[in-house]
This record gives structure tokens, sequence and C-alpha cells, in this order.
């Protein structure tokens, strides 16, 4: 799933860790007493406000166009007053007694602290500062507004020129916090840099007509007065005019002064950052919402791998005709009749999966979502730094469906077998049908409809892979030895990602183990090693999360014997949002106990 580094946890609702704040608060100014839960329900709704108008493009990616004239305000001072806001609303949220709450609102409670200490967590590590970003950057998430700010009415026109004239202060502003980073002595990698400055380079060496920003100027409004539409065009081309040589700035940054200093592919790791090594601590917590040294889950990423390794050399016998590793990855890479050959065949065999998808849904759910899923071909300007999918949820009132975008750049590289598995993780049952349930929900606070822990959204994620293969959706034998491939490689992830951050494994290194044990092109693997080096801790969460979710069903399928019903299984894992796991835990030992289970 598609999830912005800008947004402080967009995808991360996670347990406490520690902000130091104080252990009470006093009750707003000029304001009545509350009772607990009118003080829950409104601390929560004040958070949602407060986040989304710190990061305006968030609110616009999810439909609340009330900050639409807006861009986010990176710099230092912000910063630091968004830090004290949350800090204040921690206290005020904890000051609130839990008993007088029902079992309910203490579930939120709970998850309103997760979510603040996460958000504390992340805006500790300062990311903003040194972080340098091919797939969430700048030069990619302005581009993306064009998509997700449609224009009807004048005044949405009125705002989208607003914000277009800010992106050029925004950009700058970008590259004061990387100085300021530099100054500090910290710094992204040589490999990021390198990679950033490529689409920088293709971006500016095209003309503004063919810059996404300027689409908004030929759209047709045919509605609008002659001199409104005049002065819409031409204030676009003014933002542009500016936003143009920002870019080159921050081009300039980065190499004129970054890219000498940046960090060299044998110190990829945020422990090479000064406070990297507490940062990634902080950030496998917010990712995974479990309390695990970075060293258990090595352990953990090399246990699983052994296991589902076995498992292949089992199927590759039945798929390839082998069952020795190195033969089936060969196979799996080298033999073009097994890739792609035009765009138009990946996304016809992408909308044929996910309508099989889509028919089993009765199968497996009791209560489907309501919202269908689209799906997009990933745009030409991020295509050839993208993964080979992303989901993007529904707006909050539906006027941008949700969607699954399939990257199809370069499709003689793109395996068959990958495609199936990665259009049941993003779409259906995957991402979609989790996302989608997650928004129709009703009673809850709004935070508690569109964030979440990633543990239990990548969780539910690779667990529907797995999921798909039960239901008998995969075409053949060759796709279901693709969804095993998938599924070594997130434990895979659980290795590199700890490796590079945690143990000082190099650049090559984690290349080279992931090329060994995964069947994925060379392109696809370094890919994802810079991701994992540019998103630290977030790779962590597809496996755990798995793993968890697995394991609640079979103490649930244990306890419950014959009564054990998996659409109502999967009704009461999805009916609260995505939550962290030790409260998803506690969730499935209620429902299981409700059902007549023996504990």
């Amino acid at each position: 799933m598609r999830t912005r580094r800008r947004s402080l946890g967009s995808l991360v609702l996670a347990l406490l860790v520690g902000a130091g704040c104080r252990a009470g608060a006093p009750v707003d100014a000029g304001r009545a007493p509350e009772t607990p839960p009118v003080a829950l329900a409104r601390q929560a709704q004040v958070y949602w406000d407060h986040r989304l108008e710190n990061d305006p493009l968030e609110a616009t990616e999810l439909g609340d166009r009330r900050f639409d004239d807006r861009v986010p305000d990176t710099s230092p001072p912000a910063r630091a007053a968004y830090r004290d806001q949350l800090e204040e609303r921690r206290a005020r949220v904890l000051a609130i007694a839990e008993g007088a709450l029902s079992p309910g609102e203490r579930v939120t409670r709970e998850l309103l602290l997760g979510q603040l200490d996460a958000d504390l967590a992340r805006a500790a590590c300062g990311l903003e500062d040194w972080a340098v970003d091919a797939r969430e950057g700048p030069q990619v998430v302005y581009l993306r507004l064009p998509e997700l700010q449609p224009v009807k009415t004048i005044a949405e026109g009125r705002a989208l020129v607003a914000r277009w004239g800010k992106i050029a202060g925004a950009v700058d502003q970008e590259t004061a916090n990387l100085r300021l980073g530099l100054a500090a002595g910290k710094v992204s990698t040589r490999a990021e840099v390198t990679r950033v400055l490529g689409q920088l380079d293709e971006l500016l060496g095209k003309p503004d007509r063919a810059w996404p920003l300027r689409a908004p100027a030929d759209a047709a409004h045919a509605d609008w007065p002659a001199d409104e539409r005049a002065a819409y065009v031409a204030a676009i081309d003014g933002a542009i005019a500016r936003i143009r040589p920002a870019f080159a700035r921050y081009r300039d940054l980065l190499r004129r002064e970054l890219l000498p200093r940046a960090r060299d592919d044998a110190h990829v790791g945020i422990s090479n950052v000064p406070g990297g090594a507490a940062c990634y601590a902080n950030l496998i917590k917010v990712h995974t919402s479990l309390e695990l040294p970075a060293e258990r889950i090595h352990e953990v990423g090399l246990a699983e791998l052994a296991r589902i390794q076995t498992e292949m050399r089992a199927l590759g016998k039945e798929a390839l005709g082998t069952d020795a590793l190195p033969e089936i990855r060969r196979r799996l890479l080298g033999d073009q009749a097994l890739m792609f050959k035009t765009r138009d065949e990946i996304e016809a065999a992408a909308r044929a999966t996910l309508a099989r998808a889509v028919a089993a849904e009765p199968r497996f759910l009791g209560h489907p979502p309501k919202r269908p899923c689209e799906i997009k071909r990933i745009e030409p300007f991020e295509e050839k730094d993208s993964p080979l999918a992303y989901y993007r949820p529904a707006t909050a009132d539906a006027s941008r469906p949700a969607a699954f975008y399939v990257d199809t750049y370069a499709p003689e590289t793109r395996p068959r077998h990958e495609l199936e598995a990665l259009t049941f993780h993003e779409a259906v049952p995957g991402h979609h049908i989790q996302i989608a349930l997650a928004q129709e929900l009703t009673g809850l606070p709004e935070f508690r409809k569109h964030l979440g822990v990633t543990a239990f959204v990548e969780g539910w994620g690779l667990y529907a892979e797995g999921l798909a293969d039960e239901l008998g959706l995969y075409s053949g034998p060759l796709e279901r030895l693709g969804r095993l491939s998938f599924s070594a490689w997130r434990a895979i992830r659980l290795v590199v990602d700890t490796g590079v951050h945690a143990k000082g494994w190099s650049r090559a290194r984690a290349v080279a183990f992931m090329e060994e044990n995964a069947a994925l092109s060379r392109e696809n693997v370094v890919n994802e090693i810079d991701r994992y080096i540019a998103w630290p801790g977030q790779a962590l969460a597809y496996k755990l999360g798995e793993l968890e979710i697995r394991r609640l069903r079979a103490d649930a399928e244990k306890r419950l014997g014959p009564k054990f019903d998996l659409r109502a299984f999967h009704d009461a894992l999805l009916d609260a949002g995505a939550v962290s796991l030790p409260v998803l835990g506690k969730q499935i030992d209620a429902w299981v106990a409700a059902a007549g289970g023996a504990h």
C-alpha cells in the first residue's frame, strides 16, 4: 500500500514509546467539565483535525478538501510547535479516567495514545532533516497532486492555484532542512541521492507543459467565465515558473553539497546517522506495535525463510519439474516464456485476477465492503522507481474511487508468477477489503477509520495472499509458487531490514542476500533494498503482522473446534479498524469467548 513519509505514520498506530509527557493536564480554559466519554470523543476529533491541518496533502488524499489551498510547513519552528501540540494532546488523553469509559471507548483511548506516541516517535527521528526519498520526496508527492485534487468548481480552482503558488516555497524548505541536517552530520545515502537526482534531471528536462502540475490548466472548464479560466491558467503557469527553479535549487543542493558527503554503500543503515540506533528501535515499535529487539526479528526471519523454502521445493517439483532452489529461481527469472510481453497484458491479467477474487468475497467474509476497487497504471513520472504495485484508498466521500495501481514499466522484465499474489495483496482479499471496511465503520472517531498499525494493514495483506490459496484462486502451480516466493520475500525483509539498520550490513550484502533467496529480478531487488534503507522498520510489518494473524486464527480454530466459522473470524478481525496487534489479540480472544470457545 502507498504510504507517505511525511504523514508521520498514516499506517502506524503503535505502542507507547516514552514521549516523556506529564501525567495530567488542565481542563481547557473556559469549558465546563466534561464526562470522560465526551472528553475522549473531543480529543480524538481535535487530534484528527490538527493532524490534517498539519499535513494538508494527507487531508486532500483522504478527500477532506478543507486544506486544499495549503502545503505542509516543515520548518523547524512549525515541527517543534506540532510536537508540543502532540505532547499536550497526549497529556489530556492520559488524564481521561479509563474506568469511566465503555470497553469500546477504552480501546479508542489506548489507540489514540498509541497514535500520539507513534507520531512523537517519528517526529523525534527528524527525518525531514536528512532523508532523501525517491518514492515519497517532493519530486514525487507534488506531482501526484493533480490526480488527488480534482477541480470542478471555481472555488476548487482557486484553492488549487493557491496551493500551487506555495509549492516552490515548500521545496525550498525541503532544501533548507537538508542543509540543517548536513550541518549536524546527518545525510542520506549516496544511492538514494543519486536516484533522486535522476528523477529531478528527468523532470527538469521536460517543458512546463509536460509537467503533471500543468495538467489542471489543460482540463476543460467550459462553464467558467472566460476571464476566470484565463486567470486560472495564468496562475498555474506562473506557479510552475517559480516551482521549476525551486526544484533546480533542490537538485543543486543534492548534487553539489549532499552527494559528496552522502553515506556510501557500506554505511547505509540508519545506525550510521547520529541518533539513528535509538530511532530504529522506536520505528520497530511504531511499525509493528510489538516489543521485539532487532536480533530476535532477524532470527524469526531466518527461521521463517527456511520453512517457506521447504514448501517451495515441494511445489517447484510440480510447477517446474525441479526441487532445487537455485534452479527454481533461475527458471522463474530467466525463462522469457514466463514474462509478460506488453503493458496491456499486465493490466489485463490484473483485471482477471481481481474479478475472480471479488466473486469469492462471500466465501470468506460475512460483510464485504460496499465500495469497489479499480485498477490503474502507475504514472510514468514514478513508474521506474516504484514498487511493483500499491493500493490507494477511496476518498472519505467516495468522490475518488479506491484503486489498485500496477507498474507496467518494462513488461518484459515482469514475471507472470508475481502478478496474482500481488493483486490479492493490494486489492482483494487484501488492502481493499480491510481499508474499505474500515472506512465504512460507524460510531468510531475518524482516526480509527483512516489510520492504522502498519503490521495490521500489511499483515492482513500478506495473510490475504495465503487466504487466496486456501480459496483456490490461483491459476495454477506456477502462480502458487509465486505466492510462496512472495512470502519468502517478506521473511527476507526481516533479515535484511534488521541486517542493514541494526547489524551494520552494507547495501551490497543486503542485495546479495535477497538475490540469493528471492525469485525477484535484479532491478526489483535493488529497488526494494533501497526502499528498506529509506524507510527503516516499515518492511518488518508484513511478516510479523501475518504471523500474528495466523497465530490468532490457529488459536481460535483450536478453541472453537467445529464451531469455528472463517467468515465470522474475518469479520471479527476487521470490524474495529487497523488496531495494534496487542489490541487485536484481546479483540479476538473476546470474540472466541463469546462464540463459546474454551480457554
